[in-house]
C-alpha cells in the first residue's frame, strides 16, 4: 500500500491507483462527467482537475496514477473557478429544457449547474443543432444534450465489444455517431443509456411515462435467465416504466436487452395470473391449492401404474438457480426419477 495526502487527510490506497480511485475510496468527492470506475480512465471533461505539490499546473485526477508520498488539493479557488467554468461553457451548448428532460432530478450536469449556482450563460453564439431522425425501438438520442464525455463510446467498445458508436468529426461539430450518421442499428442492450449522465440517451419506452419524483423503485432478480442479474424496477402507477440496475450487483450494473427493456410483458392481457385447469375441454381459473392437489393426484398415479421413469420433468432457463435445484431434487427425490432436463441451449 501507499501513503498519500489529500486535503490533509492521510490516506493509503492500492498501488497503480489513480488519485480519484483513491479519492473516492476514501469518501472524497471529486466531480466528474467522463469517468465510470467500470471503463478505462478518459480525462475528457477536465472536471476532475487537482492540484498536487511540486506539479506545475492542475492535473487531472482520473489519470494521473497516485503515488507514495503525494500531497494533493483537490478544491482551490482556481480550481473551483475551473470547474466552473467548464460546466458553463457545456451548458452554452446545451438545450435549456431542463423542465421537460426524461433525465430531470437525475442528471449529473443539472446536479453541477444547482452546485454552481448556474442561473445565467455568459457564453453566448452558435448552439449545435442536430435532427432527430432515429427510427430504432428502444433508444432515443439527442445529441444537442450530448456532452461529449465518450462513456456510450467506451461501454460499447470495452464492454460489449460492439463498437457500434464512435466519436466523428472535431472540434464544434463532433459527436457520437454510428457508422456514416446513419440511425442506430445494435444489440440494443442499452448500456449506453445506463451510463450516460445526461438525456442525451434514454429508453423510448419509458418516455413520458413518470418524473423521478414520481416513482418508487422495486429490487428484484431478472426473470429472462438463470443468471440472476440485479434489476430495480421503477414503478409508477403501479406500472413499471423502466429498468436500470446498480454498479453495485452482481452484474455490475449490466444488462442485455431482455432484461432491461423487455418488461411490457408484466402487463400484458394474455399474461397467466392464476393457474388453469381444463374441465370440459375448456381451461378454467383455479385456486392454486387446487392446482397443486391436482397435479399430485395425477403423478401419484402415473407413478403407481407405470413406474418412476414414466414421468419426466422440464425445467425452465428463466426460474433462478435455486428454484431449478429444487425442481430436480423434487424430480430425483420426490418422483424417484432422473429424467430432467432444462429447454436452455445457448
Amino acid at each position: 500500500m501507499i501513503t498519500l495526502t489529500i486535503n490533509g487527510k492521510q490516506i493509503k490506497a492500492k498501488p497503480g491507483a489513480t488519485i480519484l480511485d483513491a479519492a473516492r475510496k476514501s469518501g472524497i468527492h471529486i466531480p466528474t462527467l467522463c469517468d465510470d470506475p467500470r471503463l478505462e480512465p478518459y480525462g475528457g471533461c477536465r472536471l476532475c482537475l487537482v492540484q498536487v505539490k511540486s506539479m506545475p499546473k492542475p492535473v487531472t485526477a482520473c489519470t494521473t496514477p497516485a503515488t507514495d508520498g503525494m500531497e494533493i488539493e483537490t478544491s482551490t479557488p482556481e480550481i473551483e473557478r475551473q470547474r466552473r467554468t467548464i460546466v458553463e461553457l457545456l451548458l452554452s451548448d446545451h438545450p435549456n429544457d431542463c423542465m421537460v428532460c426524461e433525465k430531470a432530478g437525475d442528471c449529473t450536469l443539472q446536479e453541477l449547474a444547482y452546485f454552481y449556482d448556474l442561473r445565467a450563460n455568459r457564453f453566448y453564439g452558435e448552439r449545435r443543432q442536430y435532427a432527430k431522425k432515429d427510427l430504432n425501438p428502444f433508444i432515443e438520442r439527442d445529441m444537442e444534450k450530448c456532452v461529449l464525455c465518450g462513456k456510450c463510446v467506451r461501454v460499447c467498445t470495452e464492454v460489449q465489444g460492439v463498437g457500434a458508436i464512435d466519436l466523428s468529426s472535431r472540434g464544434f461539430v463532433a459527436k457520437v455517431s454510428p457508422p456514416f450518421g446513419k440511425d442506430l442499428d445494435c444489440e440494443f442492450c442499452g448500456q449506453c443509456v445506463s451510463i450516460c449522465p445526461t438525456g442525451a440517451l434514454v429508453g423510448k419506452e419509458s418516455l413520458g411515462r413518470g418524473r423521478q419524483k414520481d416513482v418508487k423503485d422495486v429490487k428484484t432478480v431478472c426473470s429472462y435467465c438463470g443468471c440472476g442479474c440485479n434489476l430495480t424496477l421503477y414503478v409508477n402507477k403501479n406500472e413499471v416504466v423502466r429498468v436500470t440496475s446498480g454498479p453495485d450487483t452482481v452484474n455490475e450494473g449490466w444488462l442485455c436487452v431482455k432484461g432491461r427493456f423487455g418488461y411490457n410483458f408484466i402487463k400484458h392481457a394474455d399474461r397467466l395470473k392464476t393457474p388453469l385447469i381444463k374441465k370440459d375441454g375448456v381451461f378454467v381459473e383455479a385456486s392454486w391449492d387446487e392446482a397443486f392437489e391436482l397435479v399430485a393426484s395425477r403423478l401419484s398415479a402415473i407413478k403407481a401404474k407405470n413406474g418412476a421413469d414414466a414421468i419426466g420433468g422440464l425445467s425452465s432457463a428463466r426460474c433462478t438457480n435455486e428454484e431449478n435445484y429444487l425442481f430436480q431434487k423434487f424430480m430425483r427425490a420426490g418422483i424417484g426419477t432422473n429424467n430432467v432436463d432444462h429447454c436452455a441451449r445457448y
